[in-house]
């Protein structure tokens, strides 16, 4: 499509309040204040004016629509082959001040308002003013900076002490990216550029800070007079699988920040440097920020959405009219009862489904899909079925593929999910093995009491980010069901939950929790054993809030 096409298209499909967050977002790029724009093409245009938008350099919507979460635009206007794979020109600055206005509510923003009373003029702070306008207000009266958060942290701890984290988080790559020299020419501080890994500004020592620019040629420009604190930005993705690295470039939107050169005093002595002391120094440097890249500190996904999200629970049991003549899952509702309990403790909302024909199970998954998710923390979906390979079974005996489960809830396809944790754990047989032990049943088609519920780890975990595939069993192997008791794998997850979460527990060390116990059970007879495994392609900790209602009984 052409690029003007593609502008109107997303001028189009836009809400005001998108526009004014695309406006506040490229701040440092347009030099002046953000409410001055009046509409996306007169936005588009003041960028293709600084050169910073154009059919040449158009890496800069596709990364707006991304911030923003407008992941389904990106894909129908084909912009995701448009993510730069070494710039990122909008601000982590900027884009912590928008990550917050997005968690907090009306009702945090008239507190926030009530305690700028005294700092900020009273018509910066009517009903209609937004919370992005008032962080403008706040920068403008000097109250905020990208090196100054202290009155916003003081705030947010007062009236959303959950979102204080990302704060934190942004300090601490703030931080964690202190190097030498910190220098930029001519450009907000907050302003972030393109720079070639292990380039380093060389120290000086007078009592101003210097800054240089780092142009898209990756060379170094001559050192100037202006103060400045630049990190500089590396979309995500850069290392790992091919489908990890771009589904990271091109749905998350998220970036690792890279700061090379930090604010430093500087004299003439420094220019008394011998050869190889300049050496010694540079490998200095370059050591410093090899340890800080290695030692990056893992985030936590927020949780402090409206609602926590949906806990979707899709319970086969009757396979009568199935062609394969798969049994009948006797103890499935326990586990049933176990997870609705515990994850509506965990404030989840509930829905159920029983008994789904394959169709069924697809439609169900398309439809939560397409609900809006914008209010909600993440979603959990667990199956409860009989099973083969890769896939489980509906039943009228045909199989949906572990990926058409998923694909309906990726980032492509609900947006409103990008970025979210999406936490699927699957219960079913892989239906080749046979066992012989008395009172155990597989969940493929032999008769006992205890099920097999195998899912290929090739095939659990599609290429899109922050999904969570808890499988009841490692590749190749059975895992079991007592027709009185449950499945020995969601007995043991929602055990672990109520006892685990209260600590502030992340979901992968309480799934590590879960492999532990159930490799310790075994059938009567001592042989049969099972080992769970827990596959993910989470970018950061999940870690429920702790419910203030007391735990769930799962006694049976």
């Amino acid at each position: 499509m052409d690029f003007q096409k593609q502008l109107l298209a997303v001028g189009k499909a836009l809400r005001k309040d998108e526009v004014k967050a695309l406006a506040f977002l490229c701040t440092d790029l347009l030099g002046r204040n953000p409410n001055s724009v009046e509409s996306t093409s007169d936005l588009f245009s003041r960028l293709s004016d600084q050169d910073h938008l154009s059919a040449e350099r158009p890496h800069l919507l596709t990364e707006l629509l991304l911030i923003i979460q407008r992941t389904r635009l990106v894909r129908d206007l084909q912009l995701s082959d448009q993510v730069s794979t070494n710039r990122s020109l909008i601000s982590p600055y900027r884009k912590l001040l928008y990550n917050l206005s997005e968690e907090i509510t009306d009702d945090d923003l008239r507190d926030v308002k009530f305690l700028l009373v005294t700092k900020l003029p009273r018509r910066k702070l009517e009903k209609n003013v937004t919370t992005l306008e008032v962080f403008l207000a706040m920068e403008h009266m000097d109250l905020i900076s990208d090196t100054d958060l202290n009155l916003l942290e003081n705030i947010i701890q007062q009236v959303c002490p959950m979102l204080k984290e990302k704060i934190n988080q942004f300090k601490t790559r703030q931080v964690r990216h202190t190097g030498p020299i910190t220098q930029e020419t001519g450009r907000s501080r907050s302003l972030s550029y393109p720079l070639e890994p292990n380039q380093f500004c060389q120290p000086s020592d007078r009592e101003r800070t210097l800054s240089c620019e780092i142009p898209e040629l990756r060379s170094l420009a001559e050192c100037t007079m202006n103060s400045s604190n630049t990190s500089v930005d590396f979309p995500n993705g850069l290392h790992g699988g091919d489908e990890c690295q771009a589904l990271s470039l091109g749905l998350s939107g998220l970036s690792i920040e890279t700061s090379i050169c930090t604010s430093s005093k500087v004299s003439s002595d420094a220019m008394k440097l011998s050869p190889s002391q300049e050496i010694e120094t540079s490998s200095e440097k370059q050591t410093s920020q090899t340890t800080n890249t290695d030692t990056e500190v893992l985030g936590t996904y927020p949780m402090t959405a409206a609602k926590r999200g949906i806990c979707l629970i899709v319970n086969n049991c009757d396979f009568t009219n199935s062609k394969q003549g798969l049994q009948e899952r006797k103890g499935t509702m326990v586990d049933e009862d176990c997870l609705h309990k515990v994850f509506k403790w965990l404030g989840f909302e509930i829905a159920i489904e029983r008994n789904c024909k394959r169709e069924k199970m697809l439609s169900v998954l398309r439809e939560l899909g397409s609900r809006d998710h914008s209010q909600m923390d993440c979603l959990v979906c667990c199956v409860l079925s009989h099973g083969q390979e890769g896939s489980v079974f509906g039943v009228d005996g045909h199989t949906v593929q572990l990926k058409e489960l998923t694909e309906p809830v990726n980032g492509l396809n609900c947006s409103s999910l990008a970025e979210k944790p999406k936490l699927f754990f699957i219960q079913a047989c892989q239906g080749t093995s046979e066992q012989k032990a008395v009172y155990i049943e597989t969940d493929g088609h032999e008769r006992s009491d205890v099920c097999s519920d195998a899912i290929k780890a090739k095939d659990s975990i599609p290429s899109d980010a922050d999904f969570l595939m808890g499988m009841s069993t490692i590749p190749s192997f059975v895992s079991f069901r007592e027709r009185k008791n449950g499945t020995w794998f969601i007995q043991s997850l929602c055990q672990n939950l109520v006892e685990m979460v209260p600590s502030g527990c992340d979901l992968v060390s309480i799934l590590t929790k879960v492999n532990a116990d159930v490799s310790q059970k075994t059938d009567s007879t001592g042989v049969k054993k099972q080992m769970p495994q827990p596959a993910f392609s989470l970018r950061k900790k999940v870690v429920f809030p702790i419910p203030e209602a007391p735990p769930p009984s799962l006694s049976r």
